[in-house]
């Protein structure tokens, strides 16, 4: 017999040996994943890896054991990968996934500090003071030496005069959603 047939015939040996292990492969599967679907996979990964590696295989050692650690492993590495990823069957989170670009919020942010630059100064003031230093109408009224009331006026004409020069569908468009990178530019107070 040339080596050529002793291989041959070497390979249908394990091929049997192969195929008489994938129920004690399976039940295994199913006990570690202790789902059916998911551990005819793993039995169909461990025969491919292990028909890709047979040459790795010592001839003489224990064939089912090397396919138990081949599937254990193929599992462990799964479940690592798997444990990092959000379940997201349908796509929707993955579709929600956004990263703008970041030349769109520098442009953004020279479009508002020209807007701010046209507002009347009590405006631009009063802006400044109540939206994006956080004070209070009341401390800004006294720092401007004007009523709270003056004061809520000037902010609430300033946010709609800056949605009229930026185009904005509302004064709600400036504010908490009214970013240049993670700085917030007119941070809603709640003080309105």
């Amino acid at each position: 017999m040339s080596t050529f047939e002793a291989a041959k015939a070497q390979g249908k040996g394990t091929k049997a040996d192969l195929v008489a292990a994938i129920p004690n492969l399976r039940a295994f599967a199913v006990s570690l994943c202790g789902n059916a679907d998911r551990a005819d996979d793993l039995v169909q990964e461990t025969l491919v890896k292990a028909w890709s590696s047979l040459a790795s295989f010592t001839e003489g050692t224990n064939l089912t054991a090397w396919l138990f650690t081949i599937l254990r492993n193929i599992h462990y590495s799964d479940y690592r990968k798997r444990r990092r990823e959000a379940p997201d069957p349908d796509g929707a989170i993955a579709a929600r996934l956004v990263s703008l670009p970041a030349q769109n919020a520098h442009m953004d942010f020279l479009d508002f500090r020209s807007a701010l630059q046209k507002l009347p100064l009590d405006q631009r003031e009063a802006l400044i003071l109540v939206a994006a230093s956080g004070l209070s109408y009341e401390e800004a009224a006294a720092i401007c030496n004007c009523a709270p009331g003056t004061m809520k006026s000037r902010v609430n004409r300033a946010r709609n005069r800056l949605a009229e020069v930026l185009a904005l569908r509302s004064t709600s468009d400036i504010g908490d959603s009214y970013y240049i990178g993670d700085q917030s530019i007119l941070p809603r107070t709640g003080n309105d």
